[in-house]
């Protein structure tokens, strides 16, 4: 049996830890082209003045135009070469990373989160949209970023519902791995550059994603609620640095190297609601996480779990929860059918899958969650 796993060449988390940014700049050479949306560079102005005084290094900001798509990513490899910067970096959050790596195309990169929101920052892939922001393709590249850098600094001073909704997208990681390793599914740390998912040799998970995806969700169990707490008041704690690594670095190794399955496929079909459209994705895959509990079968003590941990932290458990109050058997049908699609991930499922037992799942899963809350709310 073919494994595979992959990850970053070195994951460094800190406070401050973006004054050391240079340092690592250094490792490649005396310049770097700096991918990053105005707003995100005014945040952590200081702190890049800093470091590119202390090291001698020259940031060369790209005036990011806020899409990841293929022209943007041209203009930016073009104005690399121009200005012969040594390395990329992307900081901010997901479309600048995504952009960085194709800039980088698998070549020395940094990546500089500045929000914990979801386990993308590890990847060895990314998005690619047109210039009106649709989608368009996945890319994988050679290899993991060089460098995934976290100032916990700058995460504690973010609004704290985007910690939250990366806690929502790294409680599905364990049930995923857990899912894809029972049915012995391709994983996508197997997929070489640029070749999509179908065309590429299989590659299974390995037994450590999995321990790694088993520990992401412990920690948001144990930690989860006092990480919340810290980021509301904008002060790093040990529980706050666990749940970074968690959502970021635990989130991000358990599913490229343990793989996705229903959760993530469940997700992708709600995005064809519109009412889910003005809530993060961690936010969404949360409630989808609950789908496939239900889709699986899981023991109710296992659900149960998952509905405190969610209440606990703010996360959704119903559907009304992400912006759908009532939905037709048409929607319904609609989102189902997106979510079975031959190359989603839900066909890592150790069991066949139908359209009309995602449907029902989702159904379910709703008034799982509606009940719950009406209970919480007549125990206050």
């Amino acid at each position: 049996m073919r494994k595979a796993f992959i990850s970053p060449s070195k994951y460094v988390q800190g406070e401050n830890e973006l004054l050391n940014l240079g340092y690592f700049i250094q490792t490649y050479g005396d310049s770097a082209l700096l991918i990053a949306h105005p707003e995100d560079v005014k945040r952590v102005k200081d702190k890049l003045d800093l470091t590119i005084k202390q090291f001698d290094i020259t940031l060369v900001e790209s005036g990011f135009r806020g899409e990841c798509s293929r022209e943007e990513v041209q203009r930016l490899k073009e104005l690399a070469r121009e200005k012969k910067c040594s390395c990329t970096i992307g900081l901010g959050g997901g479309k600048a990373i995504d952009t960085a790596k194709c800039v980088a195309e698998g070549d020395a990169l940094i990546i500089v989160p500045t929000i914990a929101a979801t386990d993308a920052p590890t990847s060895h892939s990314a998005v690619i949209y047109t210039n009106e922001g649709a989608f368009e393709d996945y890319a994988y590249f050679k290899q993991s970023p060089s460098v995934v850098m976290i100032d916990t600094t700058v995460i504690a001073n973010a609004p704290t519902r985007f910690l939250v909704s990366g806690m929502g997208d790294a409680l599905s990681t364990y049930f995923e791995a857990r899912a894809t390793s029972r049915s012995f599914t391709k994983v996508n740390a197997g997929l070489p550059c640029g070749v999509h998912a179908g065309a590429a040799p299989v590659a299974r998970g390995t037994k450590a994603a999995l321990a790694l995806a088993k520990l992401c969700y412990e920690t948001l169990l144990e930690d989860g609620v006092n990480a919340k707490i810290a980021c509301d008041s904008n002060q790093v704690t040990p529980a706050l640095e666990n749940i970074i690594e968690t959502n970021i670095l635990l989130s991000g190794l358990g599913f490229e190297s343990g793989g996705l399955a229903a959760a993530h496929a469940i997700h992708n079909g709600l995005t064809a609601l519109e009412g889910t459209h003005h809530y993060f994705h961690g936010e969404k895959v949360a409630f989808s996480t609950i789908a496939q509990l239900v889709l699986e079968n899981a023991p109710k003590s296992e659900l149960n779990e998952v509905l405190e941990f969610c209440a606990a932290v703010g996360l959704p458990v119903c559907l009304a929860d992400i912006g759908v109050d009532s939905m037709t058997q048409e929607e319904l049908l609609k989102v189902a059918q997106m979510a079975c699609i031959p190359e989603e991930s839900i066909h890592a499922m150790p069991f066949p899958i139908t359209e009309e037992s995602v449907a029902a799942a989702i159904v379910v899963a709703d008034q799982i969650g509606r009940e719950f809350k009406q209970n919480k709310d007549a125990m206050k």
